[in-house]
């Protein structure tokens, strides 16, 4: 029988099959109980800060008062940096962004300082941090991968792969999304599309999906209506996804600068005040801008926004972001990310509706957001498998959808290397993993 080199077993009679495939069903049933009490957590904290009417995050806070805005993120901002203080002390050094620890530390990652990230990631975006919530489960599921992989005594490219399927698998059980999870870790995380890498990928990501389920409910992130396409949407697709390339590319930059030039020493404790309190005072007018998006996405989604007000949150959402990212405040950026692209296609849309009307701006609003999520994750198979999961619609707008989303990673790609996710690596990092990629398949 032929062996891979890199030792992943492609089946169960490979050498040392077993382990391995014990470390993967292991990680995902980990993994998604992980999500399920991270992702409760943060419902508790939002619950208890944002105490009001609202069923959600934007509808609570529309119901608070100017103090409490003012006093909830100034509270995340302290707890921001009395965290950073304490995650200093759980292991020396800096911490391992999960990027760079699968590329270049063959998966090894700081289990407690990562763990502690997460939670505190969780508990201020639950109080309201314009930052996205997949980054705890995505860290847990890292971590967990590599317990795992210690206990099965796994090679290094075995481990690589797991920490890639334990980050995917996060983000599977945190969103209800199997299969784009899977994608996600391949493409994205490990940045390998190979078939002997698939099958851990589906199975820990299932096995995640299906754990989270018995915890939290089985339902699309997103309700949108079923859409039907036409000539003028498939034209709008081809026009805007180069838009959505440069916009990509440019918000790409703008989150590497952000990590570059996050506070250090005694600043840590001032930025995330700063900041944060500056984010409650402007979210008084302006309260879509807190947390990761997913209200504002929604009503986008749904034709629920003004073009007056999706203009200044065009403006201020990535703003927000970016800022909090700079002030230390540990979080993901999948939701923001996505936001920001329904944001500019709902805006596009409405410019389009004046030149060839007849097409609902929500529709523009879901490929604008699919088309900025693969430019800036230079990841568009799963993306398109994240939209369609994410929204429960599959057929409807498949065809303008990948256009959209073709086009804006090609220009993004020519443009940038970088990848959102890739913020933490150096210039000369990006150059390795770049050649590493282009090798070819053994």
């Amino acid at each position: 029988m032929a062996v891979n080199r890199d030792g992943i077993p492609s089946t169960l009679a490979h050498s040392g099959a077993v382990s391995f495939w014990l470390a993967v069903l292991l990680t995902g049933i980990g993994t998604g109980l992980a999500a399920a009490a991270l992702t409760r957590l943060l419902e508790t904290v939002q619950h208890l800060v944002w105490s009001g009417s609202g069923t959600n995050l934007l509808d609570a806070a529309e119901h608070s008062d100017a103090w409490r805005h003012i006093l909830v993120l100034l509270g995340a901002g302290l707890v921001t940096g009395a965290g950073q203080i304490v995650l200093r002390t759980l292991s020396s050094g800096n911490g391992i962004d999960t990027t760079a620890a699968i590329w270049f530390h063959a998966g090894r990652m700081p289990a407690w300082r990562t763990l502690g990230s997460a939670v505190l990631s969780v508990i201020i975006v639950g109080m309201g941090a314009s930052l996205g919530r997949e980054g705890a489960p995505k860290q847990a599921g890292a971590v967990i991968a590599n317990f795992f992989s210690d206990r099965a005594r796994l090679s290094d490219e075995q481990r690589r792969l797991l920490v890639a399927c334990g980050a995917g698998a996060g983000m599977g059980a945190a969103y209800g999304v199997p299969l784009g999870g899977a994608m996600f870790s391949l493409e994205v995380m490990r940045g390998v599309l190979a078939l002997r890498y698939v099958l851990p990928a589906l199975f820990s990501s299932v096995v995640a999906t299906a754990v989270s389920w018995l915890f939290l409910p089985d339902a699309p992130t997103y309700l949108i209506p079923s859409y039907p396409s036409s000539l003028s949407v498939v034209v709008w697709a081809l026009v805007a996804g180069p838009i959505a390339g440069v916009v990509s590319v440019g918000y790409v930059r703008a989150i590497t600068w952000a990590d570059r030039s996050k506070a250090r020493g005694w600043r840590r404790l001032i930025a995330p005040v700063v900041v944060l309190g500056l984010l409650g005072v402007v979210s008084i007018w302006f309260p879509q801008l807190l947390g990761n998006g997913k209200d504002i996405s929604q009503l986008a989604f749904t034709n629920q926004i003004g073009p007056a007000l999706l203009l200044i949150l065009l403006a201020l959402k990535p703003i927000a972001t970016v800022l909090c990212m700079s002030s230390g405040a540990p979080g993901g950026l999948f939701t923001p990310t996505l936001t920001v692209g329904a944001l500019l296609g709902a805006v596009l849309g409405h410019a389009w509706s004046w030149l060839w009307p007849g097409v609902p701006p929500g529709l523009f609003a879901v490929l604008g957001a699919a088309a900025v999520l693969a430019a800036t994750t230079q990841g568009p198979i799963s993306t398109v498998m994240l939209m369609m999961e994410l929204t429960a619609r599959d057929r409807s707008f498949i065809a303008p959808m990948i256009l959209a989303v073709a086009t804006a990673t090609l220009v993004a790609r020519t443009i940038e290397p970088r990848s959102i996710y890739d913020a933490r690596l150096t210039d000369e990092e990006i150059a390795a993993r770049q050649k590493a990629r282009e090798l070819p398949p053994r």
